[in-house]
């Protein structure tokens, strides 16, 4: 099973135990904050307030969101029907459907009284040391840096061949297979969008740690944990109204959000969450 398909599954249990509340809106950075971080994801809000992300730069997405007014055509749908999307659609259908899944994730959370702890560091607890070989995907330059500071080598995986070669300590390369070799990895949560993320873990059964982060890590972690992933870091909405004035006016959200952290030692499981409700 997909893990689409795993992760739906849960939301449809607790679409048989909560009264989930419609979709109220789909905020979009403006065109224009796509050349910086603040205009990288979408929220889909839900009726209560709760806030679920989504990448927006895969491909054109973010542009034909804007053009299509697709906040127009989402609002007052069942969370669910959205969210269904991410398990069956594709492009932008999956974009919308994957931050419904996150909204709903975010309603249950709060229903079940269950907060994710703060986040210690920004490298989703792997600990990299000397003498460990670190693959990254998805490219983050400062988080590169501060690996290779650590004594550990360190080798990125990159969809964009124009940022592939040689930088000061490590390699930017598209190929892949170079995961195989690596003890810890770390990857955006961008490959539980573009439906990667088994082809990935496949290439990764060498590492001991594997972490996903990134502000749409918002989902259900347990399977990812069943399918050897051993941390999900994701940001936690403190402030609703605030984060959404900011993300629709293509400004920096972080003051109205946490960076957290779930690792499976500490999860205490979809089973026992959807017990306390």
């Amino acid at each position: 099973m997909r893990f689409a398909e795993a992760y739906l599954a849960q939301l449809a249990q607790i679409e048989t135990r909560l009264r989930l509340p419609a979709v109220r809106a789909l905020h979009l950075p403006p065109i224009e904050a796509a050349q910086s971080k603040n205009g990288e994801f979408c929220a889909i809000e839900l009726d209560d307030g709760s806030l679920g992300l989504s990448y927006v730069l895969l491909d054109d997405t973010l542009r034909r969101l804007l053009s299509s007014n697709a906040g127009a055509g989402v609002v007052g749908l069942p969370a669910m029907a959205l969210a269904r999307a991410y398990a069956t659609g594709s492009g932008v259908e999956r974009t919308l459907g994957f931050a419904a899944a996150n909204a709903i994730t975010r309603h249950f959370l709060d229903r079940a009284g269950y907060a994710p702890p703060d986040s210690a560091d920004s490298v989703g607890a792997l600990a990299p040391m000397p003498g460990d070989h670190v693959g990254m995907i998805g490219y983050f330059r400062p988080l590169a840096e501060r690996i290779v500071a650590t004594g550990a080598q360190l080798v990125v995986v990159e969809l964009d061949a124009a940022l592939a070669g040689a930088q000061t300590g490590y390699e930017v390369t598209t190929d892949a297979e170079v995961l195989e070799a690596c003890n810890k990895v770390l990857s955006t949560s961008t490959i539980l969008l573009n439906d990667t993320l088994d082809k990935v873990l496949a290439r990764c059964a060498r590492a001991r740690r594997i972490a996903l982060i990134g502000p749409s890590a918002g989902c259900l972690p347990d399977a990812l944990f069943a399918r050897g992933v051993s941390s999900l870091g994701g940001s936690w909405v403190t402030d609703s109204a605030g984060f959404v004035e900011a993300l629709n006016a293509g400004e920096g959200w972080s003051r109205y959000a946490r960076k957290s952290l779930v690792s499976a030692p500490d999860w205490p499981g979809f089973a026992g969450l959807l017990a306390r409700l």
